[in-house]
């Protein structure tokens, strides 16, 4: 399909809700405009999205492969 033909439709922000054109005419598309699409990559490089874990196991609590383990 040619831009021209693509069927345009209404859908909403995913970053603040408001109506956006989701069409290859909208280089922003799904978002309404280049500060939403930047505020939404800002929060993925941020780990903003990132799921929650209840074990916050630092690199000092996991168990080290010394040389005493290996001859066990």
């Amino acid at each position: 399909m040619s831009k021209e033909n693509f069927p345009v439709r209404k859908v909403k922000c995913p970053h603040c809700g408001a109506d956006s054109i989701y069409a290859p005419t909208n280089p922003t598309r799904p978002f309404c405009s280049e500060r939403c699409r930047l505020m939404d990559l800002g929060e993925w490089a941020s780990g903003g999205y990132a799921i929650p874990s209840e074990e916050n196991a630092s690199i000092q609590d996991l168990p080290s492969n010394t040389d005493d383990d290996q001859d066990a």
